[in-house]
């Protein structure tokens, strides 16, 4: 299994929704912005790398379940892990956990799909990203 990182990410004002909790969309913002951060300090790729190689990546697919919400002034702990990587796409797995209660609020796994800055189709995932990434 590969390692599984930590972000944490604070909650706030605008993350909220009428129900007095985070959106469910929000879920999602929280691993990109989690996965970003880690691209950076985690597997020392990040994506002004990819960019320069002439690749970027696109989100396929994503899967979410949602146990418990999250709200203003919690701090969600984003964990992801690179799972596996076939042809131009990687499955990344994620939980969000509250900071304060430990407790699981969502989990998921996202596809993403590596591609061609300049063509815009998928192009397959060289073996240097692979090694970078499996840590």
């Amino acid at each position: 299994m590969n390692t599984i990182f930590s972000t944490e990410i604070k909650v706030r004002p605008d993350d909220i929704d009428l129900n007095n909790h985070v959106h469910n969309a929000k879920y999602l913002d929280y691993v990109q912005a989690g996965r970003f951060e880690q691209m950076i300090n985690n597997y020392k790729m990040p994506m002004d790398e990819f960019i320069e190689k002439g690749y970027n990546w696109v989100a396929s697919a994503a899967h979410i379940d949602w146990k418990r919400p999250l709200k203003l002034g919690d701090t969600a702990i984003v964990k992801t892990q690179m799972d596996s990587v076939n042809g131009a796409q990687c499955k990344v797995n994620f939980w969000i956990e509250n900071k304060a209660t430990n407790k699981l609020v969502s989990e998921g796994h996202f596809i993403y799909t590596m591609v061609s800055v300049k063509s815009g189709r998928p192009v397959r995932i060289t073996d240097e990203i692979i090694e970078r990434y499996s840590i």
